[in-house]
């Protein structure tokens, strides 16, 4: 099932050159997107956008990590090597499961939505988008996506179930930031 998934989607690849150009865009780049999502959250953003955009960077790493840890405990090799084709973009043959990309993408989608709902939904589509990339791109089975989705969700649930750890360590984050770059007046310890 996993690989004729893989076969309908990556079948997909050099049927449009719009959409592999389009897929090979976000399967390399919607990462920086999300970046850049945090990025001017956090410089823009009032003191509560700030704690929001910190943690869910801190969330995208952690996921990260869980990940690195995951794949030396389960390796599925890349679907490409195993099929023998060339996927649209080079890449590593490392660890296929689960989607290290697709995993960093959600863990952050997720705990933007739990706290701001409209850049949130953007993100999780943005975030749909990174891990349907990854698996038209062939660098991915579908189920390395649904691991990685499944990582995040658990991850996302036990963070904002556990986001007072991290009020302090955020709000010193904040307050350093403030003391270099912002404005008294900015300084407002308000819940995430």
């Amino acid at each position: 099932m996993n690989e004729t998934l893989l076969k309908n989607i990556h079948g997909l690849a050099g049927q449009s050159d719009l959409l592999d150009q389009l897929m090979i865009f976000i399967t390399d780049k919607a990462i920086y997107l999300f970046g850049l999502i945090l990025l001017l959250m956090w410089v823009f953003g009032n003191v509560k956008t700030k704690k929001v955009a910190l943690l869910a960077g801190i969330t995208g790493v952690i996921g990260i990590v869980i990940n690195v840890a995951i794949s030396h405990i389960y390796f599925e090799t890349r679907p490409f090597v195993t099929l023998g084709y060339k996927p649209l973009i080079d890449h590593a043959a490392d660890a296929s499961f689960p989607s290290d990309h697709t995993t960093g993408a959600f863990s952050i989608a997720l705990i933007l939505f739990a706290y701001r709902k409209k850049i949130g939904t953007f993100a999780i589509v943005l975030a749909v988008l990174t891990g349907f990339s990854r698996i038209y791109a062939g660098l991915h089975y579908p189920f390395d996506v649904l691991g990685s989705i499944v990582v995040s969700v658990i991850l996302a649930l036990i963070i904002t179930k556990l986001d007072f750890l991290f009020e302090k360590p955020i709000q010193k984050i904040i307050d350093l930031y403030l003391s270099i770059f912002g404005k008294r007046s900015e300084r407002r310890n308000q819940n995430m």
